[in-house]
């Protein structure tokens, strides 16, 4: 039994195969209905909910185990809940970016953060970050970065709080001239 504020160690923090589309589907769906959701993410739960299976068995493959573009981790807990996620995206030297920008280093972009409200707070969330940066730096990527909206506190404290910090670089959010999103960057370790 883990102490209170700690992960019970039986579960387990791995990437996603591609035949558990549905399981990722569903934890998606989770994260859209979180009360930040309109923060966190650029989708929203109306939108994922209409796509087709078609979509979700992609979507997971592309970012299954095996992958090379993309990671997606997650934590697997007694019973088989699926209790959070992250996904790296490689986003390649010379490209633009989702927001038009050109990329400048081989770089991991971290997207879809999210762990069901009953997790937070209990190491989780460390976990997962851990093994998506493993993947990220045993790839070779130069630097791992990730975009969290100006007034997602709780998000950028997590952020601080694994080693990311503020690059100085702000986004404007798609439709919202008013609302800025800022990139968080993190180095990979020394060797």
């Amino acid at each position: 039994m883990s102490a209170v504020g700690e992960v019970d160690e039986t579960f387990v923090v791995r990437a996603v195969r591609a035949e558990e589309w549905s399981q990722v589907k569903a934890l998606r769906l989770a994260a859209l209905r979180d009360p930040l959701a309109h923060l966190a993410f650029l989708d929203t739960y109306e939108d994922a909910v209409a796509r087709s299976d078609s979509y979700w068995r992609e979507r997971t493959a592309g970012a299954a185990e095996g992958a090379a573009g993309a990671r997606q981790i997650v934590a697997v807990g007694p019973g088989g809940v699926w209790a959070g996620t992250a996904t790296v995206l490689v986003e390649e030297a010379g490209t633009t970016d989702w927001a038009g920008c050109e990329v400048e280093r081989r770089q991991g972009h971290v997207v879809g953060v999210f762990v069901r409200p009953e997790f937070r707070g209990r190491g989780l969330t460390e976990r997962i970050f851990a093994a998506a940066l493993a993947w990220s730096w045993e790839i070779g990527v130069e630097r791992v970065r990730l975009i969290v909206h100006e007034d997602n506190e709780r998000a950028q404290g997590f952020y601080r709080k694994v080693g990311f910090a503020p690059s100085g670089v702000a986004v404007p959010m798609a439709g919202k001239p008013d609302e800025r999103e800022l990139e968080f960057v993190l180095e990979p370790p020394l060797a």
